[in-house]
């Protein structure tokens, strides 16, 4: 349907001679989008007035209500009101005067309530709704307030840029978390891999998916490798944007680079050794337990390292390709 404006100025009298009366319909439509919606009722009743010199099909169309529905809303004004009807006017007269005395500041259960006590009215809230929502009142929305970060520090760029390839040790690493089960309880597994050699430098279990479980994985690393001006990569979970993970990197002179937002490509291989991890290790054991959690984590890491080769490292294993290397 046409918008009210559109509709004034494409609007056409049916005939000659009703130019005032359609400078009349422009000035109200003109008045509503000044003032506030107006509701159907309302819009029934200026169709009305206009109906003599005017279509009523171009006037509905106009208005943006059926033609059935005027045709509705006019019978129901021949016959005399019924008791409900009547009581529905006068709580909509009352809705209307606490509405604008608030300042539309209050909502449909605050204004049942303001009835309840000024008024001594017994009404269901869904009853204040419909006749709030008949004449077009809602209540002002509060504004929503976000906390402003510093971009520069909370995000980083992707400097891997998908160039998973390292020339030495240390140069390339790949961060993310991922979650596992021990029986029917959920634990996180955050793990750190050197694209180098594709070795699990660090790798740390909690039950928290928070920025200690980052933390202390990074830790294991620092002593593990040197950290110092590795490139770390990492998604851009709530745990890599946080001011302490942004922090701790750069207290350990790395340089951070994330994946562009919902790109899981872009952290490809750490993603990759997760699902080998799932499905060769830990959805094999099934363990029931913490302690059996561990043991079985434990367990695939050492299979990855000295028994799991592949083919990108010349058919070697993570730690046979770095002792070669090195």
């Amino acid at each position: 349907m046409p918008s009210f404006r559109l509709a004034a100025a494409t609007y056409s009298p049916r005939r000659e001679g009703t130019h005032r009366c359609g400078e009349c319909l422009f000035k109200k439509v003109i008045g509503v989008e000044k003032g506030g919606r107006l509701s159907k009722s309302e819009r029934f009743k200026i169709i009305h007035e206009l109906s003599d010199k005017h279509s009523v099909y171009k006037l509905c169309l106009f208005a943006d209500v059926s033609r059935m529905g005027f045709y509705k809303w006019k019978k129901r004004r021949t016959r005399p009101l019924t008791e409900r009807e009547k009581k529905n006017q006068e709580i909509a007269r009352l809705l209307r005067e606490a509405y604008f005395q608030e300042k539309g500041r209050q909502g449909y259960r605050q204004l049942k309530i303001l009835l309840q006590k000024q008024h001594a009215l017994k009404i269901n809230h869904k009853r204040v709704r419909r006749l709030l929502n008949q004449m077009g009142l809602h209540a002002k929305p509060r504004r929503k307030k976000f906390k402003k970060y510093d971009q520069e520090n909370r995000y980083a760029k992707n400097l891997l840029a998908r160039d998973f390839t390292a020339k030495k040790p240390g140069e390339k690493l790949c961060i993310d978390i991922t979650y596992v089960y021990a029986g029917s309880k959920r634990y996180y597994l955050c793990a750190i891999i050197d694209l180098f050699n594709k070795e699990i430098i660090a790798y740390h279990l909690s039950s928290q998916n928070d920025t200690e479980l980052v933390l202390e994985t990074l830790k294991k690393a620092e002593k593990k490798r040197d950290l110092k001006g590795a490139t770390l990569h990492s998604d851009q979970g709530h745990q890599f944007t946080s001011h302490k993970y942004a922090n701790t990197v750069l207290g350990y002179q790395m340089i951070r680079s994330m994946s562009r937002r919902g790109n899981c490509w872009d952290n490809a291989p750490i993603e990759c050794f997760f699902s080998h991890f799932k499905t060769e290790g830990h959805w094999l054991d099934r363990p029931r337990n913490l302690s059996q959690l561990v043991s079985s984590v434990d367990e695939y890491m050492r299979y990855y390292h000295f028994r799991r080769y592949q083919k990108e490292l010349g058919f070697k294993t993570p730690l046979e390709f770095y002792r070669e290397a090195v």
